[in-house]
């Protein structure tokens, strides 16, 4: 599966531009694990870029979504792998979360929700000079980006890395494609 017929298809699949802005963060900060630990920098990205490709079609479905995504993934293509992950990305389906990618994925989702919150708060609304260690702060405040899992984020040390580690590649990443992120 190439990348670019799975953006073309969260394009096509997803309206609201936040969440495809999202979908590349996280494709963004999985390729750069995958770099960093010696993973498929591929099939980490196209997991991150699909792995909310259902949301609009599932209404918001909890029940549903992440299923169909799974489903939708495999039907472009993506391996077995790529298509678990997304499916147990979703806790409401109880579907363990085995492998490292199964993992990463689960404790990147709400990254990168804290740290577009830590850029939009800046007066430059941007993540350009934006450091790590006032991300770190920012997580530290349960009422920040309330709805980005600090638990889920805190699970980064079942695929060996520190917290401070996963936010500092988390930045980097996104920090990288800081203008298509409009940030």
């Amino acid at each position: 599966m190439e990348r670019e017929e799975a953006l073309e298809s969260v394009k096509a699949n997803v309206a609201n531009q936040n969440l495809v802005r999202h979908m590349l963060a996280t494709e963004s900060i999985m390729r750069a694990l995958a770099e960093h630990l010696g993973e498929d920098v591929a099939e980490w990205g196209l997991a991150g870029l699909l792995h909310d490709i259902d949301v609009e079609l599932t209404e918001g479905d909890m029940t549903a979504h992440s299923r169909l995504g799974a489903d939708l993934a495999r039907e472009l293509g993506a391996s077995g792998a790529v298509a678990q992950a997304i499916l147990c990305h979703n806790e409401a389906h109880g579907v363990p979360r085995e492998s490292k990618l199964d993992k990463a994925l689960y404790c990147v989702d709400p990254l990168t929700g804290l740290i577009t919150a830590a850029a939009l708060i800046r007066p430059d609304k941007s993540l350009v000079a934006l450091e790590a260690k006032s991300v770190r702060k920012r997580f530290k405040e349960k009422s920040f980006a309330a709805g980005a899992s600090r638990e889920q984020m805190a699970l980064c040390s079942e695929i060996g890395l520190e917290l401070d580690e996963l936010i500092a590649l988390g930045l980097k990443a996104m920090q990288g494609i800081a203008e298509e992120l409009g940030l």
